[in-house]
């Protein structure tokens, strides 16, 4: 019996960035939990295009790179809207809206959730070289962004901290 090969283009990653920026007289802190799709195009590089957030997409020669671009592309927005912003409450605002605004057809979380669908529909392995990847179930890390305060805050632990990360989604 032939054993059927099922190939993924499209890979779903779920992202968690933590960041701190300072604006005008606030110390914002902001944890993204978010979604992308990377993908090999045809020129031979990794795209990773956002999903939520859907207005960043790079590249790169590897996925790691490609993730880091993503990163810092992220980071210089945050850094752009909080130049752009008056108070606290005019950043929280502009970040939310980065976060929740989709791209102009929505196509890239269609062919997330699509992806998702085929890896849980034919419990596909993760190819090279996302194989080390931690995985995550988008179900128990729903996507959102929060944006706090921090120079009003008065009691800071490591615990508070999060480490960026890239993950693969998987089954539930």
């Amino acid at each position: 019996m032939a054993e059927l090969l099922v190939e993924l283009k499209e890979h779903p990653i779920m992202i968690t960035l933590q960041d701190a920026v300072s604006g005008n007289g606030f110390l914002a802190g902001i944890t993204l939990s978010g979604r992308a799709l990377m993908r090999k195009e045809s020129d031979g590089k990794w795209w990773m295009y956002g999903v939520r957030p859907a207005a960043i997409a790079e590249s790169g020669d590897n996925p790691e790179e490609t993730f880091l671009r993503f990163r810092m592309s992220y980071k210089e927005t945050l850094l752009d809207i909080a130049q752009e912003s008056d108070t606290f409450e005019v950043f929280k605002t502009e970040v939310e809206r980065f976060f929740s605004e989709p791209d102009a057809d929505d196509e890239d979380a269609r062919l997330w959730e699509s992806a998702l669908a085929a890896i849980r529909r034919d419990n596909i392995a993760p190819p090279e070289p996302f194989s080390k990847l931690p995985r995550e179930s988008p179900e128990s890390k729903p996507s959102q962004v929060t944006v706090e305060r921090l120079d009003k805050k008065n009691h800071f632990v490591p615990s508070d901290n999060v480490a960026d990360v890239y993950a693969l989604a998987h089954a539930a």
